[in-house]
């Protein structure tokens, strides 16, 4: 017996299958899953996006805080110029908003019409393999066939729109008491983790907020920068609803790698329905938009990278988008960056006791 489990290929073996057989019973209670993850996502997700709203404003509390401010008031002071600024911007942006989507719907009768013609024109092309036709006139019907159904699905759905305008109006409120108490928290955790542990867990935790921090609290800023810098690019070439794109190009950006291509595709199916040259210069706003966040925003706000491999994120980008759509794409980076740091931690200590 003894010669067994010295082997390696035997151990492995075994633990391969207790893997299987794991992964086996999990598939037995996927549907006891699925309910428990839809239950939890709606309770928690509120104080998880409080909580990063917290992390990104802890830093400018914690300087106040230093400088002899109460940290209530320091968070109430932040709330006021967030809420101020927030008002000005709104009170300047949401009538261009309002003008290009009542603009917008005036003008998609026109734009149908156009999109209509260019397919109509593709068709007609001889160039074109017929294959290649049939599966340009599928996709559009395919996407057409979406857009009903999603219209008819937030329709018939009026009462889940409520309840996220209600999560919306309580988020502030969480995002108070965490800021509030945010050293109280961090000191409750620690006296949960076992003395002889706690020397490794700060560590962890700093090592974590190092990789994170400047990521996190740079992308904000990054999207914001980008998002005007489209939005610039599109006045500038004359593309219509510049508001509108630039504002997708700036949320969608803070997605790695396929964000930019998700940001542009709104931009080149309406460029697609004025002339070919407006398609190619809304593809180069976004490629010049895309390099100066590369070469120029980025490695200035944010600083440092998570130091990950680009296999690495597509890898968590993919496992997010599967999960919970866009949101997880957003979120996987972060979140895969913390865990590859708790591994690493993981490892070393294990390294150490083996080494005593």
């Amino acid at each position: 017996m003894e010669r067994f489990t010295k082997n390696r290929i035997f151990v492995g073996l075994v633990y391969l299958i207790l893997g299987l057989i794991v992964l086996y019973l999990l598939l037995l209670v996927k549907p006891i899953i699925a309910h428990l993850y839809f239950f939890l996502k709606a309770v928690l997700a509120p104080f998880l996006i409080a909580m990063i709203i917290s992390y990104v404003l802890n830093p400018i509390v914690t300087m106040l805080h230093a400088r002899r401010v109460p940290r209530t008031m320091a968070v109430l002071l932040i709330y006021i110029v967030f809420c101020a600024a927030l008002a000005v911007i709104l009170v300047n942006v949401i009538p261009m908003f309002a003008e290009q989507l009542q603009e917008l719907n005036h003008h998609v009768p026109d734009l149908t019409m156009r999109a209509q013609s260019l397919v109509t024109d593709l068709n007609n092309t001889s160039f074109l393999p017929e294959s290649l036709r049939d599966g340009i006139n599928k996709s559009l019907v395919h996407m057409e066939k979406k857009i009903s159904e999603a219209i008819i699905h937030f329709v018939n759905n009026i009462g889940s729109v409520i309840n996220a305008v209600f999560i919306t109006f309580i988020i502030p409120f969480l995002a108070f008491y965490i800021l509030k108490d945010f050293d109280l928290f961090e000191r409750t955790v620690i006296t949960y983790v076992p003395k002889s542990h706690r020397k490794h867990t700060v560590r962890l935790l700093k090592d974590i907020d190092a990789a994170l921090g400047s990521y996190i609290r740079g992308q904000f800023l990054v999207c914001l920068i980008v998002g005007i810098l489209a939005y610039i690019g599109y006045m500038i070439i004359g593309v219509p609803y510049p508001l509108l794109l630039a504002s997708v190009v700036s949320i969608t950006n803070i997605i790695p790698y396929l964000g930019p291509f998700f940001g542009a595709a709104p931009a080149v199916l309406v460029a697609s329905t004025i002339s070919v040259k407006m398609v190619v210069l809304v593809i180069v706003v976004n490629t010049v938009c895309q390099i100066l966040e590369s070469n120029v925003v980025s490695p200035q706000v944010v600083g440092r990278t998570l130091h990950m491999h680009p296999l690495s994120i597509i890898f968590a980008l993919l496992v997010g988008g599967e999960v919970a759509g866009i949101v997880g794409m957003i979120l996987a980076v972060p979140i895969f960056a913390a865990l590859k740091v708790i591994v690493q931690h993981i490892f070393a200590y294990y390294v150490r006791r083996k080494t005593i």
